[in-house]
């Protein structure tokens, strides 16, 4: 069984071309430049919403690249001994750990205020 080629969701509208030589060339994607950790501002709020009543502490707001989100996620995981993991823009931490989240985070110099009651 063959993969589908999903490339044609991609091309903007682009049906057919009658240039012998044409080749539709996708929009780079812009490499995030991850800002500086002084100028990042984090929030950091408990929540359970679809998650059957488990509470995870949800860190959002970061500016950056995929990479440097996953180093940060990793690091916070390892000061509050769970898991958890980060994926577009958010990291989740499994538990309620705001408190120790936003002291590992001003302590590492970035931005952070714990959103919500």
């Amino acid at each position: 069984m063959s993969k589908k080629n999903n490339d044609w969701k991609k091309r903007d509208g682009i049906v057919f071309s009658t240039a012998d030589s044409f080749d539709y060339q996708f929009g780079e994607e812009e490499a995030n430049s991850t800002l500086p950790v002084a100028q990042q501002k984090l929030r950091i709020l408990l929540d359970k919403k679809s998650r059957a009543g488990k509470q995870v502490t949800l860190v959002e707001g970061f500016i950056g690249s995929e990479e440097d989100l996953k180093e940060l996620a990793k690091l916070l995981k390892n000061k509050c001994g769970v898991g958890g993991t980060a994926k577009e823009g958010e990291i989740l931490i499994q538990g309620d750990h705001r408190d120790k989240v936003l002291q590992v985070l001003l302590l590492a110099g970035y931005g952070a205020k714990k959103v919500g009651g």
